[in-house]
């Protein structure tokens, strides 16, 4: 006679073991850019749910390729789950886009990309990639703009995408630290969110973030 509790339980945890190694060749991916290099659809949503709710990005890969290609590998990978908005500045912009996990993040800090010229302007609920002082400098984080910051267009930072929905939910994103209490962007590096947690319990994150199927063009 077939033990049919006992199967149940050799299920789950065959189940359980398969879900601990996906996320464990999930993590590895991530720590290897090269193998995040798939070409982005000529237009995308991706959706981040957070600790304030949902909001939509939608890229058009016309206006900066090369962040768009980078955006979408990110998101389709989960990069961005559990990422804390970490500078959220009232009336200037929120960014974002720093892994949870050190190790990971480490792999990412020379997988620079080439600058593009701004083909859109850092108004109100575009998105573009942070950078550097230096030439070639973005990475993987990015912001949002709160108000019309287009000053930035000449300084580098090409927008990518637009929040087309909850930019509401953008702005109710936790700021109370202030500009004089920004978390140190290096020790996010070094500790990730080890650091934030302990420090800075109160930032908002992404849940989850991820690319929309069967979602409607970005235009």
């Amino acid at each position: 006679m077939i033990n049919r509790s006992r199967v149940c339980l050799i299920t789950i945890a065959v189940l359980s073991s398969a879900a601990v190694l996906t996320g464990q060749a999930g993590v590895e991916k991530l720590k290897d850019p090269t193998q995040l290099s798939e070409r982005a659809p000529d237009s995308f949503r991706a959706r981040f749910d957070t600790s304030q709710g949902s909001f939509v990005i939608a890229v058009e890969r016309e206006w900066a390729p090369l962040a768009a290609d980078r955006f979408y590998n990110l998101v389709k990978n989960g990069f961005y789950n559990e990422s804390r908005f970490f500078r959220v500045l009232d009336g200037f912009m929120v960014q974002f886009g720093l892994h949870a996990d050190p190790a990971v993040q480490s792999a990412w800090r020379t997988a620079n990309l080439k600058d593009e010229p701004a083909i859109k302007s850092n108004t109100r609920g575009f998105v573009s990639f942070t950078r550097e002082s230096s030439p070639n400098s973005r990475y993987t984080m990015i912001f949002i703009n709160f108000k019309d910051n287009s000053y930035l267009d000449a300084e580098g930072f090409a927008p990518f995408g637009q929040v087309v929905s909850g930019m509401e939910v953008a702005d109710k994103l936790y700021s109370g630290y202030g500009r004089q209490n920004i978390p140190d962007q290096r020790r996010i590096l070094r500790e990730g969110n080890a650091y934030l947690l302990a420090e800075y319990p109160k930032l908002d994150f992404v849940k989850t973030a991820i690319i929309e199927t069967g979602a409607a063009p970005a235009k």
